[in-house]
C-alpha cells in the first residue's frame, strides 16, 4: 500500500512539473513618481499616489493595477487654487479623497501597451482606457480626461473659466518587490 502511495505521489509531482505558474511580478511605486495636469489654466501635480502594481509584459492575462491618487496632494502652485480644487466645487475631497483606477484588461500595441479598467473620480466611475509604455523598469502613459465625465467642475462661475478637456502625463519608475 506504500509503495502505491508513494508511486502516486511520484506521478503527481512529476506531471505538475510539467506546467510552469505563471504570476506576474510585482513592483513597488517609487517616490519619484510624476502625474502632471495641463491645460490653458490649471497645470499642476498630484504628490500622493499608493497602489498595487503587478505587470508582465509576457504575461499580460496575470497583471493587474489597483492605484489610488490622493485628491489633497493636488498642487498647482497656487494657494487659493489648491483650496478651490479640493473643495465641494471641484473634487470634494471630503467626501471623495482617492482617485481610483483598478485594471480590468491588458493588451500590447504598435507602440506598447494599454490597460482597461475602472477610473473613479468624484465619486463617478467609468470604464476607461489608458495607453502606457514600460521600459527599463518606468511605466509612462499620456492622454487626456474631460472633467466634466466625472462632475469634477460642474458649478457656475470660476469652472467656465477651467478648459472641460485636461492632458494627463504619468511617469512611474518602479522597483522589483
Amino acid at each position: 500500500m506504500k509503495k502505491v502511495n508513494i508511486l502516486t505521489a511520484l506521478v503527481a509531482v512529476i506531471a505538475l512539473s510539467a506546467f510552469t505558474i505563471k504570476a506576474s511580478i510585482d513592483w513597488k511605486i517609487s517616490d519619484d513618481f510624476s502625474i502632471k495636469f495641463t491645460s490653458e489654466d490649471p497645470t499642476g501635480v498630484f504628490t500622493k499616489m499608493d497602489g498595487d502594481v503587478s505587470f508582465d509584459p509576457d504575461d499580460l492575462q496575470s497583471s493587474r493595477f489597483d492605484v489610488k491618487v490622493d485628491v489633497s496632494s493636488i498642487n498647482t502652485g497656487r494657494g487659493m487654487q489648491n483650496k478651490h480644487a479640493v473643495s465641494d466645487k471641484w473634487f470634494d475631497a471630503d467626501n471623495y479623497p482617492t482617485i481610483d483606477f483598478t485594471s480590468k484588461s491588458f493588451a500590447k500595441t504598435a507602440t506598447g501597451y494599454e490597460v482597461t479598467g475602472t477610473l473613479q473620480i468624484h465619486g463617478v466611475a467609468k470604464e476607461f482606457t489608458m495607453p502606457f509604455t514600460f521600459e527599463n523598469e518606468v511605466f509612462s502613459s499620456s492622454f487626456t480626461i474631460n472633467r466634466l465625465d466625472f462632475k469634477v467642475g460642474t458649478s457656475k462661475g470660476m469652472s467656465a473659466k477651467v478648459p472641460e478637456e485636461l492632458s494627463i502625463d504619468i511617469t512611474v519608475p518602479v522597483t522589483r518587490k
